[in-house]
Formats: C-alpha cells, structure tokens, sequence
C-alpha cells in the first residue's frame, strides 16, 4: 500500500474514491505525569513525558488507519 501525505502519487491516478479513514485513540496519563506537566506549564518549558504519549498516540492511530484501509482493500492512504 502506498502511504502519501499529498494530494496525488506521480504516475498514479486515482480511479475510486473508498471514503475517510480514520484511527483515533485515547490516551491517559498518570498523576505523575500531570504533576510535572503543570509544574513545566507554571515555569515554562516542555514536557517530554506528554510528548513521549502523544508520539506513541499518533503511532497507534497510524496502525490503526493501515488496518482499516487494508479492510477495505485500498492501495493508497493519503495522510494530512
């Protein structure tokens, strides 16, 4: 399957359109976590540890979207 975060593949046209695929997920954090992040939001900064969830978040929806995209046997997934 062919993974693009464009509007179209050289070469390839598209002859169907098979619908909006979606993956989402939810994601908690612990009181740890939630801590640390106010103190960063109260001292300025970044907080890896939120980072680190929602890079791991975006991973599972990507599968999920490959999955869902198989099931219908599409040979193309635009990203945006």
């Amino acid at each position: 399957m062919i993974l693009s975060t464009t509007n179209n593949v050289d070469g390839k046209p598209v002859k169907d359109y098979l619908g909006i695929v979606t993956g989402e997920t939810i994601i908690g954090a612990n009181i740890v976590k939630d801590v640390f992040a106010s103190i960063r939001d109260i001292v300025g900064g970044r907080s890896s540890s939120y980072e680190k969830v929602l890079r791991e978040a975006k991973k599972h929806c990507f599968k999920r979207d490959d999955r869902k995209c198989r099931e219908v046997k599409c040979r193309c997934c635009y990203r945006y």
